[in-house]
């Protein structure tokens, strides 16, 4: 059997998408021009790129049934040129998802991708062709331009299909970017999605429900679940299919606020009370569903650096998988219980930085270094974040990035950024060493953006032992929390740095893509 070639361009792509619905009526995937005869596979998830630096990009799909994945490129829409990739082939030990490394891209080209699942039990029977889209990272100058933000579907706000969906999606797709920057909580493992949620205005919030979102993620299956719901979307699909994205993970990946004390005891709505065998089975269904590089130094690694091009080196740092404790985090020297980012990634993060020859060098965290983020909020007890509220010297979690800063300035590190995400709202801080009980290091900016389709909050409190300026923020107003996607308060940020003066500009922007807040960053050069 013949495959079926249908390449799309990304007009007609995103035409496409955004007219068809993704469910059927039994609730069931249905993805637009697949065919749903019994006997073909069925790309059930649409396609996905990730990681894309110098000559390479993670490609990623997911069938129905055991099948052989054939991955092509080509920098043609038309496909006259087309290179094959090594089949892998689609198991029920991965939930039929699969990804693959494409190598030898050229540079600063739009490239074309594609796949095809060829059943296992009777090659001759073939899925359709389903095509997404990618711009490979650049060997020279050229202009660069990114979003970030994070925190999609948690407290209870699903897909309001008769609302949009998760329409921010759509508004960062308009931007064009080279790649979206995932600051973690792509899913809210332990938010339960209702059907209906009565709103302050009278109206209803109406979800798509799932099996799998109608309860705490405990199982390997209900973790690969809260993927699949995302997968839902049109808005996430479409960006998804058409720009790479570079994720990392935080705590609702697995539950809220986990770390190695968590404390499953007394929480009825969990019969698996080990957070170490959630966050394993959370952990591999991460890896699974996210288009993410993989090292068999560390096959499950999430901080890694992304080199693109001589603008720009992002540094993605994973401040779960190697943290101590969430307690009172007022240690006084290094090497135990305060641990955040671990002693053996601290190393590997000075040691890259220090080696960038990039005029930016962005580090994405999935926690901000100075506000206030408690470990239990109503007893305002313990700490989740870095922050332990006294805003004096460097203790605990904050003697790692006191040692960091320090670092960075012993070691001539120029135009280091921050770019974070998980409180829920969006502002800018300045963190100015005047302004600070510990003083050893140059200033520099963190920008926080989110949510992307989850309960807005905020703001917290600010902790002065690094010196943050308040620059701009927006949240809730009255001290209103978890407000839904439909009170317009969700966030990301776009960035884009200028090859003639490599200026940053960095802009804080809402769901209906109104520019908020922007600021012009000089590099340092030299």
């Amino acid at each position: 059997m013949r495959f079926i070639e249908r390449p799309l361009s990304r007009r007609r792509f995103l035409t496409a998408t955004a007219a068809t619905g993704l469910l059927g009526a039994t609730g069931t995937f249905a993805m637009p021009g697949l065919s749903r005869a019994a006997d073909r596979p069925e790309v059930t998830a649409g396609l996905q790129s990730g990681d894309v630096a110098g000559d390479r990009a993670v490609l990623w799909s997911r069938t129905d049934r055991p099948a052989n994945a054939i991955f092509e490129w080509s920098t043609t829409e038309s496909f006259k040129t087309v290179n094959r990739l090594p089949t892998v082939t689609a198991s029920p030990e991965t939930d039929y998802t699969v990804k693959v490394l494409a190598e030898g891209l050229p540079a600063d080209q739009e490239i074309f991708y594609r796949v095809r699942f060829q059943d296992l039990a009777h090659t001759s029977v073939e899925s359709e062709v389903v095509t997404g889209h990618l711009r490979s990272a650049p060997a020279g100058l050229r202009d660069v331009s990114f979003v970030w933000s994070g925190d999609t579907a948690g407290q209870g706000w699903g897909i309001d299909a008769d609302r949009g969906g998760m329409k921010i999606y759509s508004a960062m797709l308009k931007h064009n970017p080279d790649f979206f920057i995932h600051s973690g909580d792509n899913i809210y493992a332990d938010g339960v999605i209702k059907p209906e949620v009565k709103l302050p205005d009278g109206t209803i919030w109406k979800n798509i429900v799932t099996p799998e979102k109608s309860k705490v993620a405990e199982t390997l299956d209900e973790y690969r679940g809260q993927y699949k719901y995302n997968l839902v979307d049109k808005n996430f699909r479409a960006l998804y299919q058409q720009v790479p994205v570079i994720t990392q993970w935080d705590d609702h990946e697995v539950t809220n606020n986990w770390s190695s004390s968590k404390d499953l005891l007394s929480d009825d709505r969990y019969k698996e009370k080990s957070i170490a065998a959630l966050a394993a089975r959370a952990a591999q269904a991460f890896h699974e569903y996210m288009p993410i590089a993989t090292t068999l130094a560390e096959p499950r690694r999430v901080y890694r650096k992304i080199p693109y091009g001589p603008l720009l080196d992002v540094f993605m740092l994973d401040m779960r998988t190697y943290r101590g404790p969430n307690g009172a985090n007022l240690q006084t020297t290094e090497g135990g219980e305060e641990a955040f980012l671990g002693a053996e990634q601290l190393a590997w993060l000075k040691r890259e930085l220090a080696n960038s020859k990039a005029t930016w060098k962005v580090i994405a965290a999935d926690m901000p270094l100075a506000l206030v983020v408690w470990d239990k909020a109503d007893q305002k007890k313990g700490f989740e974040a870095v922050s332990n509220n006294d805003n004096g010297k460097p203790l605990g979690r904050e003697l790692e990035f006191a040692d960091l800063l320090r670092f960075i300035r012993a070691a001539g590190v120029k135009n280091t950024v921050w770019l974070t995400a998980d409180v829920h709202y969006t502002a800018a801080h300045y963190y100015n060493p005047d302004k600070a009980a510990f003083q050893d290091f140059d200033p520099f900016w963190e920008f926080v953006s989110g949510p992307l389709h989850s309960g807005t909050f905020g703001p917290n409190d600010l902790d002065m032992t690094f010196g943050p300026e308040l620059k701009y923020v927006k949240a809730p107003e009255g001290g209103q929390q978890n407000l839904s996607p439909a009170a317009g308060l969700q966030f990301f940020g776009h960035v884009a740095i200028a090859a003639d003066t490599r200026v940053m500009t960095v802009t804080l922007r809402d769901a209906a893509d109104a520019a908020l807040w922007s600021t012009q960053l000089e590099p340092k050069l030299g």
